[in-house]
């Protein structure tokens, strides 16, 4: 019998992704522009922009905006994380 494993306080574990809960859909419209255009979209809730082979902290938050950057610098992926 395979016993379940206890959870231990202070350790966190996966997260689930949630469906678009940050709105990332809403910047779409956004996708193969200028990195550079981000800061002017005014955005008001947190975002994250991951540059090109940059190194992305591995924290989960559903309701942050992420856009990804391209090696051109353009956008080419926004998603929640």
């Amino acid at each position: 019998m395979v016993q379940p494993i206890a959870s231990v306080d202070g350790v966190a574990g996966l997260q689930s992704r949630e469906p678009d809960l940050c709105g990332a859909k809403t910047y779409a419209t956004y996708l193969s522009q200028p990195g550079s255009i981000i800061p002017q979209l005014g955005i008001t809730k947190d975002y994250r922009v991951v540059e090109y082979r940059g190194i992305e902290p591995q924290d989960y938050d559903p309701n942050r905006i992420v856009f990804r950057l391209d090696a051109a610098g353009n956008i080419y992926n926004v998603d929640c994380g």
